[in-house]
């Protein structure tokens, strides 16, 4: 770890962890992934960006050989977990079928490689080639965080775009059992979606129930499973999160997002995390990438081992 380095010094890699390539022999408690390819988006592009820039932002969280200090608790988090910084999949630009292949790929080598893989997209589409990675467990639950319930079978005329990688990882990923979305809204609702998710059993959550009972939705989270946790920028309040293709009003606090993810974590095995959607070059002040690198560090503080003072 480069953590007596500056934020900004240094080759950037998400927290300052070192950067192996997977076609070398190593191992890590923790790999990220970068997932560049935002070919998929139906609005505004500009997640093929959010790798690097989350990078960047996220030398400000480096851990550092201590780890975290969590001034609640008194405990340090992360103290002696190792992360690696496992590139980015080159994407085949338009060519989706390949990328998505190159993507599932690189998704199963990380898996054997570390504890906990990180994928950093890339718009939402690539949740689809990731899950598929996935295909050998028997039973895997999905958390989504999201605006949009993105379980449409088709948009424009293509069934591969960021409004269906659900839909597609429900039809090939045999051991995926359920999806609990959280944090919907919205005006543009596909009712054809609405009514699958629906009749697959998902647990469908709107932004307005959790800011009215977030204990009940805490309640509705799986508990003792093997979940993947699929966090969308899109589900929090563009005040926080404006560099998003397609930001919602009324979105999620960060407080109620971090409750779910945590909640998620605590209550669950976590076998992998993405965060997708994250336009940075839509947010000329630079808080989105902020806000994203603060909540991937959170996620391995909640994760990753607490030592005491």
């Amino acid at each position: 770890m480069r953590s007596s380095e500056l934020p900004f010094t240094g080759p950037a890699t998400f927290l300052k962890a070192p950067h192996r390539s997977l076609l070398e022999p190593w191992t890590a408690d923790v790999g990220f992934l970068g997932l560049p390819y935002d070919f998929a988006v139906g609005y505004r592009p500009g997640a093929r960006f959010a790798p690097n820039a989350l990078r960047e932002a996220s030398g400000r969280y480096a851990p550092g050989l201590e780890g975290y200090f969590d001034l609640e608790t008194e405990t340090y988090r992360l103290q002696g977990l190792s992360l690696v910084d496992a590139g980015d999949v080159d994407p085949a630009q338009l060519e989706y079928a390949e990328s998505f292949r190159r993507i599932t790929e690189a998704a199963r080598t990380l898996r054997k490689r570390v504890r906990l893989p990180v994928f950093v997209g890339g718009d939402h589409s690539v949740s689809y080639p990731v899950l598929r990675a996935y295909d050998d467990l028997a039973e895997l639950y999905v958390v989504q965080l999201d605006a949009h319930l993105d379980f449409s079978d088709s948009r424009n005329g293509t069934k591969y775009s960021n409004s269906s990688p659900f839909r597609r990882a429900a039809e090939d990923v045999p051991g995926l059992k359920h999806i609990t979305a959280i944090g919907l809204r919205g005006l543009r609702t596909n009712p054809e979606a609405y009514r699958a998710a629906k009749a697959r059993g998902h647990t469908l959550v709107s932004a307005a129930r959790v800011r009215e009972d977030l204990p009940w939705v805490l309640g509705q989270l799986p508990q003792g499973k093997k979940v993947y946790i699929s966090f969308d920028a899109d589900v929090l309040d563009p005040s926080i999160m404006p560099g998003t293709s397609s930001p919602e009003v009324e979105g999620l606090s960060y407080a109620e997002a971090l409750a779910v993810v945590r909640r998620t974590i605590t209550r669950n095995e976590l076998v992998g995390f993405d965060l997708v959607e994250l336009a940075p070059n839509l947010d000329s002040s630079g808080l989105s990438s902020l806000v994203g690198a603060r909540l991937l560090a959170e996620v391995l503080a909640v994760w990753g081992p607490e030592v005491a003072l």
